[in-house]
């Protein structure tokens, strides 16, 4: 495993990628509504990124082997899609929960976060607790990372509370190192044991990621070579933000002025 460690101007650099990213969905929220297709949030995020951040949409012709190019600037995860839904022209329904994923490139650096939004005002009282239960979940996880702390303990620490609230855990995919790539070393699992998997230093930088599911953890791919759905068609959520080790804890990227709220148990230990 070749991890890199970033130094104070690469981390500052990544600050200010990680911020664009956030600031995208913060620009989004108000056309996240019954209507809208995809295509429409997919537009409106590319041109925000182009256009006035100056940055660059890294999904937007990502090849990693055994893939296809991806075709768009972000990606959009409606309902059961767990992740990497691509947009088209399918517009929102009331009712409907989403996921939307960005990374930018800004100078090299890369950015990288995810939220859901409920659509309209006819959301289920069950997909609004999966969204609300995976955002603490991905928190559970982040207030594990400190120097000397291993990535085993994230993934504990997601999986045990995921679990007991009923929910269950995408094994297939994880969060990843990111730099001046889209995805570095290591894997960080949203699953595991405490105690083991590589030791955290300053300097790491990471996502986390989980994608958790109200029904069973099994995802099927759906047949367009990129979109993830779950196997008995149970809604998924995912929340996603990107952190450093620093020397005392850790330190989240991909905060800007419209991010959600951190949770109440999370801000009293930050």
């Amino acid at each position: 495993m070749s991890i890199t460690i970033k130094s104070a101007s690469d981390i500052e650099g990544m600050r200010i990628a990680c911020r664009l990213a956030s600031e995208v969905l913060d620009y989004l929220e108000p056309f996240v509504k019954p209507g809208v297709t995809t295509n429409e949030l997919d537009k409106l995020c590319h041109d925000y990124m182009v256009n006035v951040q100056q940055c660059i949409p890294a999904p937007l012709n990502y090849a990693p082997p055994g893939y296809a190019p991806y075709p768009k600037s972000i990606c959009t995860s409606i309902n059961h899609q767990v992740c990497h839904g691509i947009p088209s022209d399918r517009a929102l329904k009331d009712g409907d929960v989403i996921n939307v994923d960005i990374t930018t490139i800004k100078d090299g650096w890369h950015g990288d976060t995810s939220r859901m939004f409920a659509v309209g005002k006819s959301v289920s009282i069950a997909a609004k607790r999966l969204c609300a239960l995976t955002h603490e979940a991905m928190w559970h996880g982040i207030m594990q990372v400190k120097p000397g702390a291993r990535l085993g303990d994230i993934g504990q620490a997601i999986q045990r509370f995921a679990e007991g609230n009923g929910l269950s855990v995408v094994r297939e995919f994880c969060g990843h190192g990111i730099g001046l790539e889209f995805h570095e070393d290591p894997q960080v699992l949203h699953y595991g044991k405490a105690g083991t998997g590589e030791l955290l230093r300053p300097g790491m930088v990471f996502t986390i990621e989980p994608m958790i599911n109200a029904g069973k953890r099994e995802i099927k791919d759906s047949g367009d070579g990129w979109t993830i759905i779950t196997k008995d068609r149970s809604l998924s959520a995912q929340w996603e933000h990107t952190v450093v080790v620093t020397d005392v804890g850790f330190e989240v990227l991909t905060l800007s002025a419209g991010s959600p709220p951190i949770p109440p148990f999370a801000k009293a230990k930050s």
